[in-house]
C-alpha cells in the first residue's frame, strides 16, 4: 500500500476516534447539561466563523504558491511573513470589534460580546494553527493535523463539561481547560512543523516585493477568504445561541454528533483524492475523473445510507438510555431524518466540489458557496422570527441550502467536465435500505430497550448485507480483507 494510501486510512482511523469520543460523550455525558454544554459549543464555532476575517485566505496561498517559494528558497520567508500577517489582522479585527459596540449598542447584548475574554484569543489561536495546517499539508502529511484538529477539540469539550458538571468546578476553569487544549494545539504544530524542517523566521519583504509578487499572493488569498463562508454548522451554532439560547444549542450540537455518523465514511478521502483529481484535470482525462467520481460517490453514498438506516431504526430506543434528558431529544427526531437525509445526498454527489476547487473555475465554487452560506441565514431569520419549529426550522434551511448547493455544483461539472457522481447503482442503494428500514419497523419491537437497540439496527444490516451480496453495489470483501487491514499498520 502507497504511503499516499496508509495516510488517508490513517487519518481515517483517528477521525473515527474522534467521532467515537464526541458521540459517547454526546449520548451518555453532554444531554446532562445542554445548557452548558450549549455554551461550550457556541464558542468555537462563534470562534470559527470569525477566523477567516484575521486569516483572509492567507493559509490557501501557502498551499498555492509552497512549489514557487520552495524552488526560489523563500518558503521558509513566506510561512514567517504569513504569520506576521496574522498578528497584524487580528489587532485590526479587534480594534473594530471594540468599535461596533459605540457604533451599534446593541451589539453588546450578544453573547459574542459576553464571552469576548475567550472567543478573541480563540480566534488569535486558531488563525495561527489554520497557517500552519496548510503549510503542513504541502508535505503531504494529514495524520498530525488530524490528530490536533480532531481530538484535541473534543478533548476540550468533554473535559471542560466534567470539570464543570460533575466536579462543580466554576465556569472560569472549565473555560480555562478548554482554552488550554487549543494552546496545546498550536504547541504541537509548531513543535511538528519544526521536526519537518526547522523553522527559521524571516521577515524580509524582498521577495514578496520582487514583480508584485504580493499582489498575486493577496489576490489569490482574497478569493481563499470568500470561499470560507459556507462552514454551516458554524453559522447554525451562532444563531442558535444567539436567538434560540444555549440549551438549544447544546441539543442541536448532541443531535448533529448523532448525524455526523453519516459522514464518517468521507473522513480524509477528499484530502488523498485531491492528487488525482488534480491528474485528471491536467491531462484531460474526464473519462478517468468521471469513473473515478461516480466509484467514490457510490462508496460514500452506500456506507452513509447504511449508517443512517441504522440512526433511523435505533435512535428511539438510544435516547432512553441518554441521561436526564433522552426524552427531550426524541421530540427532534425529526430534525435527524431531515438532516441526516440533506447529509445522505451531499455524500452522493461525492467530491464535486473539490473538482471545481481545483480547476480554472474555482472562483464559481467561491460564489456559489458564498450564496449558500446567505441562503441559510436568510433561513434560519426565516424560521427562527415566523415559525414555531425551533431546531427542525434550522435542519430545512440547512437541507435546503445543502440540497441547493450540490445541485448546482453537478450541473455545473456535468456541462464543463462531462463527470457526474450519479449512477444507477444508487437507485439500488436506496430501495435496499429502505426495504431494510421497513421490514425493522414492522417487527415487532421487545420490552427491553437495549434489546431493541441490539436487535432493529442488526436486522437492517443483514437485509443490506443480502442486498448487496445479490447486487454486488459495494465490495464488501475488500474491507474485511486482514492483510489490508495489516498494511494500515505499517510506516514507512
Amino acid at each position: 500500500m502507497s504511503v499516499v494510501a496508509r495516510q488517508g486510512i490513517k487519518y481515517s482511523i483517528i477521525g473515527y476516534i474522534g467521532f467515537l469520543i464526541g458521540t459517547v460523550s454526546a449520548i451518555f455525558i453532554f444531554p446532562n447539561d445542554f445548557e452548558f454544554y450549549g455554551t461550550l459549543r457556541y464558542i468555537l464555532p462563534a470562534a470559527e466563523m470569525l477566523v477567516p476575517f484575521v486569516v483572509l485566505g492567507i493559509s490557501y496561498s501557502n498551499v498555492k504558491f509552497f512549489r514557487k517559494a520552495e524552488q526560489d528558497g523563500k518558503k521558509q520567508n513566506m510561512l514567517s511573513l504569513s504569520l506576521a500577517a496574522i498578528s497584524i489582522n487580528f489587532v485590526v479585527f479587534s480594534l473594530v470589534f471594540f468599535i461596533i459596540p459605540i457604533l451599534f449598542p446593541n451589539f453588546k447584548n450578544t453573547e459574542a460580546w459576553k464571552m469576548k475574554e475567550i472567543v478573541l484569543p480563540l480566534i488569535l489561536l486558531l488563525s495561527f494553527c489554520a497557517i500552519f495546517n496548510k503549510y503542513i499539508s504541502n508535505y503531504k502529511r494529514i495524520v498530525v493535523p488530524n490528530l490536533l484538529d480532531n481530538l484535541l477539540p473534543k478533548i476540550a469539550n468533554l473535559g471542560a463539561f466534567i470539570l464543570a458538571s460533575y466536579f462543580a468546578l466554576s465556569n472560569n476553569i472549565a473555560f480555562a481547560f478548554f482554552f488550554a487544549m487549543f494552546a496545546l494545539m498550536l504547541t504541537g504544530y509548531i513543535y511538528y512543523t519544526n521536526k519537518l524542517e526547522k523553522i527559521n523566521l524571516d521577515f524580509s519583504t524582498v521577495y514578496f516585493k520582487k514583480n508584485d509578487f504580493w499582489k498575486e499572493f493577496a489576490n489569490y488569498s482574497f478569493f481563499g477568504f470568500l470561499g470560507t463562508f459556507g462552514n454551516y454548522l458554524a453559522i447554525n451554532s451562532f444563531m442558535i445561541g444567539e436567538y434560540l439560547g444555549m440549551e438549544e444549542n447544546g441539543i442541536y450540537s448532541v443531535l448533529y454528533a448523532l448525524i455526523s455518523v453519516i459522514s464518517v465514511p468521507q473522513l480524509g478521502l477528499f484530502n488523498i483524492s485531491a492528487p488525482i483529481i488534480s491528474k485528471n484535470l491536467a491531462e484531460g482525462d474526464m473519462e478517468e475523473l468521471d469513473r473515478f467520481h461516480k466509484k467514490t460517490s457510490l462508496s460514500l453514498y452506500f456506507l452513509g445510507a447504511v449508517l443512517f438506516s441504522c440512526i433511523m431504526v435505533g435512535f428511539p430506543y438510544l435516547a432512553h438510555f441518554m441521561p436526564k434528558n433522552g426524552l427531550l431529544l426524541r421530540e427532534y427526531q425529526p430534525v435527524i431524518w431531515i438532516w441526516g437525509s440533506a447529509v445522505l445526498l451531499d455524500l452522493a454527489t461525492g467530491f464535486n466540489g473539490n473538482i471545481i476547487s481545483l480547476s480554472k473555475y474555482y472562483r464559481f465554487n467561491i460564489i456559489v458557496m458564498m450564496l449558500m452560506a446567505g441562503l441559510t441565514i436568510s433561513l434560519n431569520l426565516y424560521f427562527i422570527k415566523n415559525t414555531d419549529l425551533k431546531l427542525i426550522g434550522i435542519a430545512l434551511s440547512t437541507a435546503i441550502s445543502l440540497t441547493i448547493y450540490n445541485v448546482i455544483k453537478v450541473i455545473f461539472n456535468y456541462i464543463k467536465f462531462k463527470v457526474s457522481p450519479l449512477s444507477i447503482e444508487m437507485i439500488f442503494v436506496s430501495i435496499i435500505c429502505t426495504l431494510a428500514i421497513t421490514v425493522s419497523l414492522i417487527l415487532p419491537s421487545f420490552d427491553n430497550n437495549f434489546l431493541n437497540l441490539i436487535y432493529k439496527p442488526a436486522v437492517v444490516l443483514i437485509l443490506i448485507f443480502i442486498g448487496n451480496y445479490f447486487t454486488k453495489i459495494f465490495p464488501i470483501e475488500n474491507y474485511l480483507n486482514l492483510k489490508f487491514v495489516k498494511s494500515i499498520f505499517k510506516f514507512k
